[in-house]
């Protein structure tokens, strides 16, 4: 080593120049990479390894059990983290960074950052074809690898080793970057990782890096101001964006003139239940009470939410001839339905605006009218939510004991099948940033593994994992992650006996039960797992319950043990929260079966109220 340069393997220099780079949380400098998750093989092994292990004191590197379930676990963390610090992802080539795909897509569609480290051919193709090589006989150059380039916001391959001088910058500013937040995947060849070079030593400095804010365009804010001030039935839309941007207090400030909230499922978790400018979440699995509103409005506030189509009922929730105002940080997103694209940071576009709009207010029997609807919607869930004589219990009952008994600063997380529906509508937030629902790309498995990662982002809460039988079974092995790492989560799983809301959607559209519920598919015969056999023999702690009471026994005693508790019930597989907002499925045209074709006319109807998004 000289005064100039470090001389040091590329693996070595990419370790080294991760662990100097830090972020501000809450005032204090933090390290932008809290740690890696790891699984080895060649590939990593050898090189990348080797360098993370010397490093071990800096970045922590943690243990997974399959690759796709590490991915899904750092993105939980950074997703409890509000994108302020990132973590790193490392495979092998092959089969092992192929499990990353899944993930990735989990990442790309939420916005979410996260560091994907992958071993990858040899640059100099001497060896070649490696073990686990697909071979591309147009293209030599291509890998496994490349599949990522559909998934990711920033791509590249390592094929000399002073190219991570300039590509590791450019992986962070994205991951950084509110408008092209996502993953980063960087593949690592083989050979590559080996090479001493002279790395400059003004390259391992310490840099403290800061989410950018971009102010909107003055223009595009007098334009948005000059809508509100028209409109007599104003709404926001409060998305995931609002969160990320620490803009709640801002958008509560805004809606303080009289403008209702309605929450997406990213953005749910900005506001408490009982905030009074609060109207319930919005869409296909929301509330009634927003929906009603969403109906009558005529400017749309869209803050922070690529609008998909849960959020806007496939664009039937709101009348054809409402303005639509977006503020979001990425254009992509802001112009979308000839919106007022304000595009920029969520928080200082809400504050810009607010300022804009003088001493502008709605009247009062507007927001009235939100409270009274939000006021009948709590009713409606109150009554799903009393016990009752039935012989299994409602998904809607379990999510409303469970939320009656949770502290305060609990975290409930949840993602794929029908407990995304039930605890959008049916979680009352007590304090704000407890809600993870991933359904962006409403992964299965995300649960337990992204349970794993909130753990670890904040250990000084209870995480609530709620899984679906389905979701349990695709994905499970991050139980015994906890276990081994000491990151306690409650897990409550819930049987229906297969994949229930799907079947729920088959049956609503004409369809015969098949091939979802475990009894309608090509089986032997139907039978139970037990799920507290499976969590205990991966050291868990577990219990089964057979009512609503002994889930309440139960759920107190899973507050008090000292590591992964897992809780199971039998649930009703065709009892669900009601919804209003129409969602658009491709039905078919022509069928044998009469229940299909008169869901096809119904459906024909449905799609005459969706907005023409041009």
């Amino acid at each position: 080593m000289s005064g100039k340069t470090i001389r040091l393997t590329m693996a070595q220099a990419v370790v080294r120049y991760l662990c100097n780079q830090f972020t501000m949380i809450d005032g204090r400098k933090e390290p932008l990479f809290a740690g890696a998750f790891g699984i080895f093989g060649h590939g990593n092994v050898t090189c990348l390894a080797e360098a993370l292990e010397a490093a071990q004191d800096k970045l922590p590197t943690w243990r997974g059990q399959n690759e796709q379930s590490m991915a899904l676990a750092a993105i939980a963390y950074g997703k409890a983290k509000r994108r302020r610090q990132i973590m790193i992802a490392t495979s092998s080539i092959g089969p092992g960074a192929m499990n990353f795909m899944t993930a990735a897509g989990v990442a790309h569609a939420n916005r979410l950052p996260i560091l994907f480290l992958s071993g990858d051919i040899f640059a100099n193709r001497r060896p070649d074809p490696v073990l686990q090589q697909v071979e591309h006989f147009n293209n030599p150059a291509m890998s496994v690898n490349d599949a990522f380039k559909a998934v990711t916001r920033y791509w590249d391959r390592i094929t000399h080793p002073e190219q991570i001088i300039s590509s590791l910058p450019q992986a962070i500013a994205a991951m950084l970057d509110p408008a092209d937040c996502g993953p980063a995947f960087i593949g690592l060849c083989q050979d590559t990782q080996e090479i001493a070079f002279d790395y400059p030593a003004v390259f391992f400095e310490p840099k403290v890096h800061a989410v950018p804010r971009p102010r909107p365009d003055r223009d595009r804010v007098a334009e948005a101001a000059a809508a509100l001030k028209g409109a007599k039935k104003p709404m926001i839309i409060s998305g995931g964006g609002v969160r990320y941007s620490l803009a709640e207090d801002a958008v509560a400030k805004l809606a303080e003139r009289g403008i209702p909230v309605a929450e997406t499922i990213a953005g749910k978790g900005a506001f408490t239940h009982h905030h009074p400018a609060h109207i319930g979440p919005m869409g296909v699995i929301g509330s009634s009470s927003a929906n009603a509103l969403a109906g009558e409005a005529d400017v749309i506030l869209a803050i922070g939410t690529r609008l998909q189509d849960f959020t806007t009922g496939s664009w039937s929730a709101f009348a054809e001839d409402a303005q639509i105002i977006s503020i979001n940080a990425a254009r992509f997103d802001a112009v979308k339905h000839r919106a007022i694209a304000v595009v920029g940071d969520a928080r200082e576009s809400v504050s810009e605006l607010d300022a804009a709009l003088g001493g502008w207010s709605v009247d009062a029997s507007w927001m009235e009218k939100g409270r009274a609807e939000f006021a009948a919607w709590n009713e409606t869930l109150d009554e799903l939510q009393k016990p009752t004589n039935a012989e299994l219990p409602s998904y809607a009952q379990v999510v409303g004991l469970v939320n009656r008994k949770a502290g305060d600063r609990d975290l409930i997380l949840t993602a794929a099948g029908g407990l995304p529906g039930e605890v959008t509508k049916g979680w009352k937030i007590k304090d704000p940033g407890t809600f993870d629902c991933e359904f962006g790309f409403s992964c299965m498995g995300y649960e337990v593994a992204g349970g794993w990662g909130a753990a670890m982002a904040d250990p000084d809460r209870d995480v609530i994992v709620m899984s679906g039988d389905g979701s349990y079974l695709m994905m499970n092995s991050d139980i015994y992650s906890t276990v081994l790492t000491g990151h306690k989560m409650i897990v409550l799983v819930c049987d229906n006996g297969g994949f229930a809301v799907i079947n729920r959607l088959q049956n609503f559209k004409g369809g015969a039960s098949f091939n979802n519920l475990i009894k309608d598919s090509r089986v032997k015969e139907p039978f139970a797992v037990d799920f507290c056999k499976h969590a205990e023999s991966m050291g868990a702690l577990a219990r089964h319950v057979e009512s609503l009471a002994d889930l309440e026994q139960a759920f107190d005693w899973a507050k008090t043990t000292d590591r992964t508790t897992l809780i199971s019930i039998n649930t009703d597989a065709h009892t669900w929260t009601p919804g209003d907002a129409w969602w658009d499925v491709g039905v078919p045209e022509v069928s044998e079966r009469a229940e299909v074709n008169q869901a096809r006319a119904d459906h024909d109807k449905g799609r005459k109220t969706q907005r023409i998004g041009v």
